[in-house]
């Protein structure tokens, strides 16, 4: 009797280990997502253009003596 009552014990604990380990898994997976997601949007031109405007200068650089901007 005391042994079947043991047994049904260790089996409780492990089962509860068991979904305890398959719900953090799932969690963590769904963290990797939600981070490659980020990560994808932050490379879209949307997401880069206020960074873009703001390295455009404002006006073109004088012109040389030759007229070419380049030098």
């Amino acid at each position: 009797m005391a042994v079947s009552i043991i047994l049904v014990v260790v089996a409780v604990m492990l089962v509860a280990v068991l979904l305890i380990a398959v719900s953090r898994r799932r969690h963590a997976a769904d963290d990797g997502v939600d981070s490659f997601r980020r990560q994808i949007d932050a490379l879209s031109p949307e997401a880069r253009r206020p960074t873009i405007d703001q390295m455009k200068p404002s006006e073109p650089p004088p012109a040389d003596d030759d007229g070419d901007h380049d030098q």
